[in-house]
């Protein structure tokens, strides 16, 4: 069993002994302690919660929920909805934060309490460590009988979530509907089945084949949305003769696309191509992280704005995002956050753009993933021994290099030319992650393999 306490929320899988697993006490021990600390920071006793289609969901949704109550926090529980839902429905509900029960891509035996500050934005690491001391220290009261919270059901903001979207300016459902789009969907049986048919209709889709929409938790395959998890809506893509499959991961905050042809667009190429149609609309500037693609910062720089990397992680791209006043950014794992609507990765405002984008470009999608840089990364990794002070080994690897420009925000990344390396270190294991990009496989691979081999090098130096 696993637990894993991070500074954007508590995941883990259900069951075991407290302490070792998502258990029931867990639960209610860390949703106390985000709850106190909410009414402490903002003064306001009334939280957002809502959660994907996970079979662990209502258990867990009746114990946050009656915790908070406990608390004398009034719970707007949108039920079945979708992380970028929550995001947005707690600046509308004017509530002092929110909890999205979901593990994201992980396998149905996890679970997760994903926690939102004031403005439905992931809370920061200052936050996160704050609400995790309290949960230490059990620092919590409970209110009194006549003062429990109470629960409001509200399932509304599926149509709220979906109206914001087509309002936005360089959303086109005129264009989107007179393309007359056949569409594929894999929604991986979590809240997608239910968000994702309903946008496509709004936004006037009429044929859309659907595969795994009943959210009734049981994913039929690996839910992360990842090329070799794919297969099957592939095949239904050509066998249907459809324009285009469109992917997303459990609770709907990541996107992928499958051409016309079966093949992959590429997770990396989501953020890319939103981007692209963002930019060719209004000269603005990006954000991605260190370890996406190089094709946005091409893009970016070809329309005339300016690219900035951000370390990993969804909260430290937002900062760097709001640092820099980029108008789009995202992450490289299919995460499109686009300002305009709000600070959270959002499927659904990127399905909108980007058939908005299509349909502007009036080929198909394999050709429009043409008309951008090949890029290709290679994902390795290598494994240390625990007392190994892998920032040393790292300073060591960026002198080696100390002719290239790299960057340290996050681990150390090393550019060559059009190539790049980034080598980040596992928060819970004695590993080096090692991504490498270049316009090329075997180039991305061999560039990996020098830099392990540096490493070894350097390993037996010592």
């Amino acid at each position: 069993m696993t637990l894993i306490k991070s500074i954007s929320g508590i995941r883990g899988t259900i069951g075991g002994i407290a302490g070792n697993g998502l258990t029931p006490i867990d639960i209610v021990k860390f949703t106390a302690a985000y709850g106190s600390w909410v009414i402490k920071n903002t003064n306001i006793k009334k939280i957002v919660l809502g959660r994907d289609a996970r079979i662990s969901g209502d258990m867990v949704n009746n114990l946050v929920t009656g915790t908070l109550q406990g608390l004398g926090i009034e719970v707007i529980d949108l039920g079945l909805s979708t992380t970028p839902t929550v995001e947005i429905a707690v600046p509308m509900e004017k509530a002092g934060g929110g909890i999205i029960l979901t593990a994201s891509h992980n396998p149905k035996q996890w679970n997760a309490l994903k926690l939102l500050n004031e403005k439905g934005e992931f809370i920061n690491d200052e936050n996160g460590k704050e609400v995790l001391e309290i949960a230490e220290r059990a620092d919590f009261s409970f209110a009194e009988v006549n003062d429990l919270g109470k629960v409001i059901y509200d399932d509304s903001y599926l149509q709220k979530h979906i109206d914001v979207i087509l309002a936005l300016p360089l959303v086109d459902v005129e264009l989107i509907k007179n393309a007359n789009f056949k569409i594929a969907i894999d929604c991986v049986n979590s809240t997608g089945g239910i968000f994702i048919p309903a946008l496509l209709k709004a936004l006037g889709v009429k044929t859309v084949f659907e595969l795994y929409c009943e959210p009734n938790g049981e994913f039929p395959h690996n839910p992360e949305p990842l090329p070799e998890n794919l297969t099957e809506i592939a095949k239904v893509v050509q066998r249907k003769q459809a324009d285009l499959g469109i992917v997303v991961d459990p609770d709907v905050d990541r996107l992928c696309f499958v051409c016309e042809d079966g093949t992959m667009f590429g997770e990396e190429y989501t953020l890319v191509a939103v981007a692209d149609y963002i930019l060719k609309n209004q000269v603005g500037n990006t954000v991605s992280n260190l370890s996406s693609t190089r094709a946005l910062k091409d893009v970016t720089l070809r329309a005339g704005g300016e690219y900035n990397a951000a370390a990993v992680g969804e909260v430290n791209v937002v900062n760097q995002m709001k640092a820099t006043n980029a108008i789009i950014g995202g992450e490289g794992n299919g995460g499109i956050i686009y300002p305009e609507l709000h600070y959270g990765r959002d499927a659904l405002v990127g399905i909108a753009l980007f058939l908005t984008h299509l349909a502007k470009f009036g080929k198909s999608v394999s050709l429009l993933r043409s008309s951008y840089p090949n890029y290709h990364i290679s994902k390795n990794k290598i494994t240390l021994t625990p007392e190994m002070d892998i920032d040393a080994l790292l300073v060591k690897v960026q002198e080696k290099y100390k002719n290239q420009p790299s960057s340290t925000i996050d681990g150390l990344k090393i550019e060559f030319d059009s190539e790049w390396v980034h080598l980040r270190k596992s928060n819970t294991e004695p590993i080096i992650r090692i991504y490498s990009e270049a316009e090329n496989e075997t180039v991305a691979e061999n560039l990996a393999n020098k830099i392990i081999s540096d490493i070894k090098e350097i390993l037996k130096l010592n």
